[in-house]
């Protein structure tokens, strides 16, 4: 084992070292130990997969940024936080045949209506959750767990180029781990719900099929080809999202599982402001669908997800649904014109000739649904960078519409509530210039007050408003089932 004072003068500020005591603990286990801590964010694959190569893990952020910029470029802020931690490259280890792509940086989320920053929109129904437009926590530390390899990393960036601090700061990481992984490890069982999660939908089924009705008219006069309709589910919730998080994972594994915590919110039911704690907020995410990643080097790539079919009963008709979501000339078309807008947004921050399409409408399935999936790729021009990236390509395509601003405009009228941080993003970002980030489907939010689940579906004009309003069921039973909840009146 190379020992952390070998790399010393190979690189005061930005280390990395190998954390053997971890890496045969599952990535969720090991977080308990962090629990205590604000800012607990766990990044992980829950799922085997070709994009499920490494799963992260930190907390007590440096800082945090939870208001976007005022002006025309929202990551302003967000730039200057980055700049604040070391982005040299790592001290290379034998023991390490690649070093983890995130050493720590920002971690955070973008909400759906940042959009509104980016650009002409109707204005937002009322914001029922108080969260923020965005939310970027500044890292300096992280856990890193190599899928690939089975082995475990403890790195870090330096704040303001204090080596020492950085020391400091990992040494704490170390003692934690010592003092109270094996304990949370050990007693992190959870069992079921102390009662069922009752959900009641935003758009009654009648409702929703009337906006499917109204997107299929849109494209009948020609203003978009698709739109990617939604619904909001919520069930009071005032408790720790923690454990549901734990029974989300396991019990809808996917390619881009993550935990976020956001902080306080309002305080307890019957209390006076400011006298009781404020209730835990986070995201809860079993997301199958990456939106953009960058590695060090600009290489773009995003994976849009459209066209989906349930998983069957038996393998028999498992396989027949595949053959008939492959078959499928509206689910293709729909994947399709998403791809287009994909493409068309990465041209306008990439190198001329560079966007790709390696992979077209190929089929990936998660453990309730399954799905086409496209490649797009790119290589980012001089002078642009991940938050340029964002910038033109946010909210992704695929849950929006095409054309994009068109579509998204026709959902402002169809949608009573927010849509918060779904069909936004979460992921990280390093100062190195790489970005890793996942759409917010399948996802809950914890607000403090209710759990929130929104489904939706790109709808066309061979769309059936019967037949997608029993798509968004299908797509909220692997969540809800696995968090011990349903959803009422959905028949």
């Amino acid at each position: 084992m190379i020992h952390p004072a070998s790399e010393r003068s190979a690189a005061k500020t930005v280390r990395l070292e190998p954390l053997p005591e971890v890496a045969d603990a599952r990535p969720i286990d090991a977080a308990e130990a962090f629990r205590d801590l604000p800012g607990l964010a766990l990044l992980e694959s829950a799922r085997p997969g070709r994009n499920a190569r490494w799963s992260y893990l930190t907390a007590d952020p440096v800082a945090v940024l939870a208001e976007p910029a005022v002006g025309g470029d929202p990551f302003v802020v967000a730039r200057r936080l980055l700049a604040r931690l070391a982005a040299d490259a790592p001290a290379r280890h034998a023991a390490a045949p690649a070093a983890p792509p995130f050493l720590g940086g920002l971690v955070g989320f973008l909400a759906y209506e940042l959009g509104d920053a980016l650009e002409r929109l109707p204005p937002p129904p009322a914001d029922e959750q108080g969260l923020s437009l965005l939310r970027l926590a500044l890292h300096d530390w992280i856990i890193a767990w190599d899928r690939r390899t089975g082995g475990a990393w403890l790195a870090g960036r330096a704040l303001d180029g204090d080596a020492r601090r950085l020391e400091r700061r990992l040494a704490e990481v170390r003692a934690r781990l010592r003092e109270r992984g094996h304990v949370a490890m050990v007693t992190s069982a959870h069992g079921e719900p102390d009662h069922e999660l009752l959900f009641t939908s935003s758009l009654d089924r009648r409702a929703y099929e009337a906006g499917v009705e109204a997107v299929r008219q849109w494209v009948a006069h020609g203003d978009i080809y698709q739109a990617n309709l939604t619904r909001r589910l919520a069930a009071p919730f005032d408790a720790d999202p923690w454990p549901l998080y734990r029974r989300l994972r396991t019990g809808d594994p996917s390619l881009f599982s993550a935990y976020l915590d956001l902080g306080g919110g309002a305080p307890g039911h019957g209390s006076v402001l400011g006298s009781a704690p404020a209730r835990p907020r986070a995201i809860l995410s079993a997301s199958p669908e990456p939106f953009l990643s960058v590695s060090a080097d600009g290489i773009v790539a995003a994976d849009p997800i459209k066209g989906t079919r349930p998983r069957g009963r038996t393998r028999d008709e498992d396989r027949r649904l595949a053959c008939e979501l492959l078959g499928s000339a509206k689910d293709r078309a729909e994947n399709v014109m998403i791809v287009d807008v994909l493409r068309n947004d990465l041209g306008r921050v990439s190198v001329p000739g560079t966007v790709r399409v390696p992979r077209l409408c190929r089929l990936e399935r998660t453990a309730a649904v399954q799905h086409l999936v496209s490649t797009v790729t790119g290589k980012l021009a001089a002078g642009r960078d991940a938050f340029d990236l964002l910038r033109v390509s946010f909210p992704g395509g695929s849950i929006t519409g095409a054309p994009k601003i068109r579509a998204m405009q026709i959902l402002r009228e169809l949608e009573p509530t927010r849509r918060g941080p779904y069909t936004g993003a979460l992921g990280w970002i390093g100062p190195d210039g790489a970005m890793a980030t996942s759409i917010l489907i399948r996802t809950l939010v914890a607000d403090g007050t209710r759990l929130t689940l929104h489904v939706g579906g790109g709808i066309t004009w061979l769309s059936d408003p019967a037949a997608e309003w029993d798509e968004t069921v299908a797509k909220a039973c692997g969540p809800l089932g696995a968090i011990g909840g349903r959803e009422v009146g959905s028949e």
